[in-house]
């Protein structure tokens, strides 16, 4: 009777990058999964599944959260936001146009979790100096870089993204 009821389907309702989604899931599927299985999300990338690489950064109500650690049901009712949610081909988000302007990245893989921690830190601690930039890219970790160019495009996209609010 407990695998039964491992296996039933819950459904969520949660609001992703502005448009509603009802989906039935297992009750142990992680946010991750959901977001690049079931919803076909895949700039949400998984390269540690245990909180420590920063790949998987999403926006929850507002707050980064490790989507790999999370499950899909503690999202019900949330707003959900995710890097295919910041710009377009035509529009790159404030903070997406500075990383390409800085050249903030290389291979790309850790880019979508680093840009969601990035645009969080610029929307609550808009004056931030490079210290506490550093400091809140602790959970994030990029292989290529020596996180010099992703700190530059940091300040410069908070200063873009305070001008266009």
């Amino acid at each position: 009777m407990q695998s039964e009821a491992k296996h039933r389907a819950i459904a969520v309702t949660m609001t992703v990058n502005g448009q509603i989604v009802r989906e039935d899931i297992a009750a142990n599927t992680l946010l991750s999964t959901f977001l690049r299985e079931q919803l076909g999300l895949t700039g949400t990338h998984i390269g540690c599944d245990t909180s420590q690489c920063g790949a998987c950064n999403i926006h929850v109500n507002g707050r980064c959260v490790k989507s790999c650690t999370m499950l899909a049901v503690h999202a019900d009712g949330a707003e959900v936001g995710t890097v295919e949610g910041l710009g377009s081909e035509a529009e790159l988000h404030p903070m997406q146009a500075a990383f390409k302007e800085h050249h903030a990245l290389q291979c790309g893989f850790c880019t979508p979790g680093i840009l969601m921690a990035a645009i969080e830190l610029a929307t609550t601690t808009p004056e931030a100096d490079e210290k506490e930039i550093r400091a809140h890219l602790e959970g994030n970790l990029c292989r290529c870089t020596g996180y010099h160019n992703i700190v530059k495009a940091i300040a410069a996209g908070t200063r873009k993204m305070a001008e266009n609010s």
